[in-house]
């Protein structure tokens, strides 16, 4: 399981990049007690939900919690537990600013002074920022930036795939509403009006011989398969992790059908993570 821990100074940006994490795929848990981590794991490890990437906040919020928390981590390593440490700072005055801009006392010192309380947790951090894997200055950073720099810390951008679910339906039924893609197939002639076929579906082979005896469907997929190719990586980039391709015929029952199942074969063939969904199915 990869396990990611997300530390650092309180006001830096832990949540944000928590969500980040979160986006990718990642199990995320804000504000995990230290001692409580192990149990965690075991918990995530165990789970009947397939969880193998986790990413977790420790901070300085778990109170007298948090003094354990080298402890816990080498624990964790001596048990066989690999992590990765990332560790948030950023400048005093920058710290000060976004405590002021959301009227929030610091943690440490709730009714005393927000530098004091900074000072304070840099002493208290300060053993954790050396043991980090990745240290990250959030003080000049936009949100988009923020995202660069943490996936360019993971390679995320080379490692991270994307699923693809092909999902068909039927426009007299409405139109896929959770698509990033929709692509219209009415213009391949339609098996509805051949008496023997009309019963099938686009599951069976003398739908999928037919809809793919036409030119214009070969030529159709063959163009759609290059497009998403060409598209994968850019969405990859800007840390999408699920692309919905909606195919639509009249009824959803054969065109769409059986296009939806060849395209995301096609696309299991060339090694991307691909699935063949149908909205429509219960109408059958």
């Amino acid at each position: 399981m990869e396990l990611i821990v997300i530390t650092g100074l309180s006001g830096a940006g832990k949540s944000s990049v928590l969500d980040i994490y979160e986006d990718m795929g990642y199990y995320a848990m804000d504000n995990v007690p230290p001692t409580l981590l192990p149990k965690f794991i075991n918990l995530c490890i165990e789970s009947n939900r397939e969880i193998d990437k986790v990413a977790v906040v420790l901070d300085i919020r778990t109170g007298s919690f948090f003094k354990d928390i080298i402890t816990v981590l080498d624990d964790i390593q001596a048990n066989g537990y690999e992590y990765k440490l990332v560790f948030l700072d950023a400048r005093d005055e920058v710290l000060v600013k976004r405590y002021k801009e959301f009227r929030r006392p610091h943690p440490l010192t709730p009714k005393g002074s927000i530098t004091e309380g900074i000072d304070l947790e840099r002493e208290i951090l300060q053993e954790l920022k050396d043991k980090s894997d990745f240290l990250l200055d959030t003080s000049n950073l936009t949100n988009a930036q923020l995202k660069d720099n943490v996936m360019g810390f993971m390679d995320l951008t080379n490692q991270r795939t994307l699923d693809i679910a092909f999902v068909s339906f039927g426009f007299k039924n409405g139109i896929l509403l959770d698509a990033d893609l929709v692509f219209d197939v009415r213009f391949i002639p339609n098996p509805f009006y051949i008496e023997d076929l009309k019963p099938l579906t686009g599951l069976d082979q003398k739908i999928i011989d037919y809809v793919y005896k036409w030119d214009v469907t070969k030529e159709f997929s063959n163009k759609v398969t290059e497009l998403i190719e060409f598209l994968i990586p850019h969405y990859i980039s800007e840390g999408k992790s699920q692309l919905v391709v909606g195919i639509g015929c009249t009824g959803g029952r054969h065109r769409s059908v059986a296009i939806a199942e060849e395209l995301s074969k096609r696309l299991n063939g060339l090694n991307y993570n691909s699935t063949s969904a149908h909205r429509d199915k219960s109408r059958w």
